[in-house]
């Protein structure tokens, strides 16, 4: 069993000895002579390319209901984030929850830990649309339509008191929503350099 952390560590130094495709370290070391891997076709790209952002310029077309995402939500969310969002063990967090007083945001002055939900410690709701349509379903994530996404996103910031319960969202709706506490978070605009790294 020792050997093979030796034998792992000769393998990537013979591949470094390769070189790269630049011709630095000796000989053609691209994926194509190494017979390695395969160019990426664009629309394999534009599958992962969906990105959206704080302003929500690159939300799809579609819609959708709190109550579509209610059942949405009980189909394939609640075995992870509990019925009611109130998260469960193992590493799935609660994503429904606010504090009794709306204007605390005790996160940065408390002792005690707190959970932090889509309702109390979320900036951008278009991000919620981002990282639901990205990431969830955790073991099949990037399955859910885009109407599947904008009722999802729906009935999430419902059920944290951000839009009402007989909400639709569409694009132009959900780049209207501001978040409760989007203004205690402060943007990171560092550029880079020494001071950064």
């Amino acid at each position: 069993m020792r050997m093979r952390p030796a034998l792992i560590a000769a393998a990537v130094m013979a591949l470094c000895a390769c070189g790269d495709a630049s011709g630095a370290g000796g000989a053609d070391a691209s994926p194509s002579r190494l017979g390695l891997g395969r160019e990426v076709a664009p629309h394999e790209v534009a599958k992962f390319d969906r990105d959206v952002g704080p302003d929500g310029a690159e939300l799809p077309p579609g819609q959708g209901t709190v109550a579509e995402g209610a059942t949405i939500y009980a189909a394939k969310c609640a075995s992870c984030h509990g019925a009611k969002g109130e998260g469960m063990t193992g590493g799935f967090p609660a994503v429904i929850g606010r504090p009794a007083n709306a204007e605390g945001f005790p996160f940065g002055g408390s002792s005690e830990p707190l959970d932090r939900t889509i309702g109390n410690y979320w900036p951008y709701a278009t991000t919620v649309f981002d990282y639901v349509r990205r990431a969830m379903p955790q073991l099949t994530p990037g399955t859910l339509s885009d109407a599947e996404v904008y009722s999802l996103t729906a009935y999430l910031l419902a059920a944290n008191q951000v839009i009402p319960m007989d909400a639709t969202l569409d694009a132009a709706s959900l780049r209207a929503v501001k978040m409760p506490y989007q203004d205690r978070f402060v943007p990171d605009n560092r550029k880079g350099g020494r001071e950064v790294k």
